[in-house]
C-alpha cells in the first residue's frame, strides 16, 4: 500500500519523536484535546492556622495558595492510587 504524500508510519513517527525531532508537521492540531482538564469549583473550610501555613509555603515557592494546594493534592492522590494499585496486585497474587 502506498503512503499518502506527507504521511509517515507509526514507526517513523516514534523514531522522530524519540530522536527529539520536530513532529508537529505530522499532527492535526485542530483536533487536539487535553482530556480530564475540565474544572469544578469546590469550597473548603480550613482552620486559620492551615491557611497561614499554606500561604507561607506558597510564598516560599513563589506560587499562589491555590497552586500549591493543587500540586499537593495531586501528589497525594498519586501516592494513594499507587498504594491501592499495589494492594490490588498483592490480593490478586
Amino acid at each position: 500500500m502506498a503512503k499518502k504524500k506527507g504521511t509517515i508510519t507509526a514507526e517513523e513517527f516514534d523514531k522522530k519523536f524519540d530522536d527529539g525531532e520536530d513532529i508537529s508537521e505530522h499532527l492535526d492540531w485542530s483536533k487536539a484535546v487535553r482530556p480530564n482538564l475540565d474544572q469544578k469549583r469546590v469550597n473548603l473550610d480550613l482552620p486559620i492556622w492551615m491557611i497561614q501555613s499554606l500561604d507561607s509555603e506558597a510564598k516560599k515557592v513563589g506560587v499562589t495558595r491555590q497552586s500549591i494546594m493543587k500540586v499537593w493534592l495531586s501528589e497525594r492522590i498519586k501516592v494513594e492510587q499507587g498504594v491501592s494499585r499495589n494492594s490490588e496486585t498483592l490480593r490478586a497474587s
